[in-house]
This record gives C-alpha cells, structure tokens and sequence, in this order.
C-alpha cells in the first residue's frame, strides 16, 4: 500500500510540475473580488450530491430492478450489499491518508472518474452475468451474479460514499473557521434536501430511462461533469492560495489565547484561539472522537437499512411504492431547514447538546417507522428522520476540525468515514436477516432503536478536546 502511495504521489508531482494541478491554474483564487471559501462551499456541496449514486439513497431505488435482473434474493443481495460496503470501509483511512497527501483537487477528480466507471459496470452487470455463464461450464447466474455485485458495491461505496464525501466534507472544513458551522448549514440545505428526496427523484429517472439508462446517464453526469468542476474549482486550503480562512486579511485573527470563556474581540470582529492540530493517533485515544463517530455511524446504519428496504417496508403495511418513496419529501423539507439552523447553531454553542437531540429525535423516528401503517406514527417518523438527517448533514462537516483542527484532517476523516460506512454496510443485512427470520421489519427495527439510546448516554460526558487542552 505504500508503494502505491508513493507512485501516486510521484504522478502528481509530475502533474503538479505540468501546471495542470497548481492553485494557480487555470486561474488563481487570490485574484477574485470576493473570498473564494464561497466558491469551495458551492461546489463542495456539489460533490456531496454527486456522490448519490454512491450513497444507500441512491442504490435503493435500483434494489428490486438488481433483484429481477441477476435473480438473487433480497437478503443474498443485501449481504453483498454488506460485503461490498464492509470491505471498501475499512481502505477508507488510507484514502484519508490519500487526500492529505495529494490535495482535494486531485482526489476529488479520481474519485469521480471511478464513481462513474463503477456506475457503467453495475449498469451493465447482468449482462455480463450472462456473458461470464456462457463461458464457464456449470456455473449459474446466481453464482456468477454474487461476486460481480459484491465488486460492484465495493468500488461504488469507495469512490462515491467514501472518497467523493470525504473529499468534499474536509475541504469545506479547511476553508472557514469562524463561520464553517454557518457554511456547512448552507451546504445541508441543498445536500439534506438532495438525499432525502434522491429516492423520489432517481424512481422518476428510472421511470423515463429504465434502471441501466438511468444509471447510464448519471455516470456521464459526474464522469464529466463533477471532473471538471473537481479540477477547475476545487482548491486544498486558503493558504495554498495565498488566503486565510474565512476572508481574513491576514493570519492574526488566530492568536493565540489563554483561559477559559469567551474568546477576546478586535473592534467588532471576534479573534478565535488557535486550535490543537491533533494527529490521527491523539483524536482516536480521545473520547470525542469515538462519540461523535458512533452518532454518525448509528444515524448511517438506520437510515441505510431502512432506505435500502422502503419499498418493501411500505408494501409490508400495504403502501404502494409510489407513496411509499414520496415520505423522503416531507423529510427532505423538513432536513432542509434543520440543517441550516444546525449549521447557525452550531457556530454559538457547544455541538454535544445538538448531537444529543440527533439521537433522541433519531430514537423516535426508528420506533414509529415500525408502525408505518398508522397515520400518526408514520408522521413521526417523517419528523424524527427530518431533523435527524438535517443534524447529520451539518455535524458531519463542522465537528472533526472544530475538536481536532486541520493538519491531519484527511487521516482522521478517513477513520470516521471507514466507521460509518462499515456500519452502513450493516444496515441493510441486519433488516433483510429479521425480514427473513419474521417475515416482518418491525423485530429489527425496535432493536435499532437501542443503538442511538446507547451513543446518547456516551455523549453524555464527552468534551470538546479543545477545551480539555485550554
């Protein structure tokens, strides 16, 4: 592994050397009118929502058209579902490694290319099923189609839900300090409301395309269109670019303070303490670190099993699979408009009581899902996953460099998005097993609601490390 670093590494400085990926070129951001941290939130949010197809909002739609398709059933696709996602988790800390050394730019086009490679592949996996089976005696289509689907989870959850979100989450950190809480509010806005209403959206495109045209079509879209908004826009960090973050003048807004309380102030504008660059090793021996990632992780395994299974879980209590998705619209509003009032929040007070009311509210909508055929629970569950996602889509981006600063943010990102995504890859196997242990979610999906009850009570008496060190 590295040695494949260090050829990377040297292709990119033979790049680099070539202009193509200098901060210079084709332009250089220190020229614009305005602070170019607007420019990365803009486009950063737009690799968040390119990366879809890579997320469980993105596949769920295509489940049941892969099930007809290869002809595997729902639990032996949920489980290379599991396999795939599993397995591209755990490459995800050196993919952080990846992206502190090789910059945002260069990670965030590669990890586009492959997004879209993956995207041709699964379009055309039964397909080759067929073409493999003609070619090896005895072999049958459910066995060749395992393996096929296993590889083609793997490498659409490492290019689109891992590295593709990576990238853009930690750039969007690098960029501000004083106001990341109320960016990343901004970019919750378009990235919650783009997931929760993906489903609805990709049913429509499969609707017009046909599940291959579909995915097709998408992989043309970030194959070309995310590359190059990758290599034009995207920048590492301020300082690469002769900038300081959030449009500072100059670097003395991050003096070094002492105490406790309230940082001090020059004239109207708040001077923040310098914060504690944190190694991966320090942030993962701190207890922040394991709260907060088990808060994301529980919210990426609910909300990845259930969506996985929607239109099952609405045909389960006799909902249509049309109304079953149009639920992710009323969460998509209401996700909306949390997130960004998360994101305005945050930058005023500590961010362990918001991760407290993300558990809570997500207890909630985990129970009510259970009842989805009541009226007043299926409401519940539409508020509680509503705020819950507009929680996560802000505290994901605002929460490592706030407790562990940004010099190794790629590596420590890399360990938390390997957490969440292996918890993710459970999500969907832990509901299909109960599905078919019961022939009913509701067994699996009380005991899901363990899960956010236990991070609550370990949130209870974290810290921000920050702090800690004052």
């Amino acid at each position: 592994m590295a040695s494949n670093f260090q050829r990377l590494q040297h292709y990119y400085a033979c790049l680099s050397r070539a202009r193509v990926f200098s901060p210079e070129f084709p332009f250089a951001p220190n020229q614009f009118a305005w602070f170019y941290g607007w420019v990365i939130v803009g486009v950063a949010t737009i690799g968040i929502l390119m990366s879809i197809p890579g997320q469980t909002a993105g596949v769920s739609v295509f489940t049941d058209h892969l099930i007809e398709a290869t002809g595997l059933s729902r639990l032996t696709l949920s489980n290379a579902y599991l396999v795939g996602t599993l397995s591209s988790g755990l490459l995800l800390p050196y993919g952080g490694r990846l992206l502190d050394r090789m910059g945002a730019r260069f990670t965030v086009s590669l990890s586009s290319v492959w997004l879209a490679g993956t995207l041709v592949f699964l379009s055309l996996s039964d397909r080759l099923v067929d073409f493999i089976a003609l070619t090896i005696p005895g072999a049958t289509a459910q066995q060749i189609a395992l393996p096929l689907l296993i590889l083609g989870f793997f490498s659409l959850r490492l290019s689109g839900q891992g590295m593709l979100t990576l990238t853009s989450r930690a750039t969007l950190g690098k960029w501000f300090d004083r106001r990341r809480g109320f960016v990343s509010g901004i970019s919750g806005v378009f990235s919650s409301f783009g997931f929760a209403a993906a489903p609805l959206i990709f049913s429509r495109w499969i609707g017009l395309l046909g599940w291959r045209g579909a995915w097709l079509s998408m992989a043309l879209l970030v194959g070309v269109g995310m590359v190059l908004l990758g290599w034009v826009f995207f920048r590492d960090n301020p300082e690469v670019c002769g900038l300081h973050m959030d449009g500072r003048q100059s670097a003395s807004a991050q003096t070094e303070t002492a105490g406790e309380g309230h940082p001090p102030t020059m004239g109207d504008r708040v001077v923040l303490p310098k914060s504690v660059d944190f190694t991966r090793s320090q942030a993962l021996a701190t207890l922040a670190f394991w709260a907060t990632t088990l808060a994301l992780s529980s919210q990426a395994l609910i909300i990845t099993g259930i969506t996985f299974h929607i239109v099952d879980i609405g045909a389960g209590v006799g909902l249509s699979e049309t109304h079953t998705v149009a639920l992710f619209l009323p969460m998509a509003i209401l996700s909306t408009s949390v997130g960004y009032g998360i994101g305005v929040v945050s930058d005023r007070f500590p961010l362990k009581p918001l991760f407290l009311m993300m558990m809570a509210v997500q207890t909630v909508g985990i129970f009510c899902m259970a009842h989805l055929d009541l009226v007043g629970p299926r409401v519940l569950a539409i508020v509680g996953f509503g705020i819950s996602g507009g929680c996560f889509s802000t505290l994901s981006a605002v929460t490592l460099p706030r407790f562990f600063g940004r010099s190794h943010l790629g590596a420590i990102s890399g360990v938390q998005m390997m957490s969440m995504v292996i918890a993710s890859a459970l999500g969907p196997s832990f509901l299909a097993l109960f599905r078919a242990q019961f022939e009913s979610y509701q067994t699996g999906l009380y005991l899901c609601a363990a899960f956010p009850v236990i991070v609550f009570l370990l949130l209870l008496p974290t810290q921000n490390p920050q702090r800690v060190l004052r």
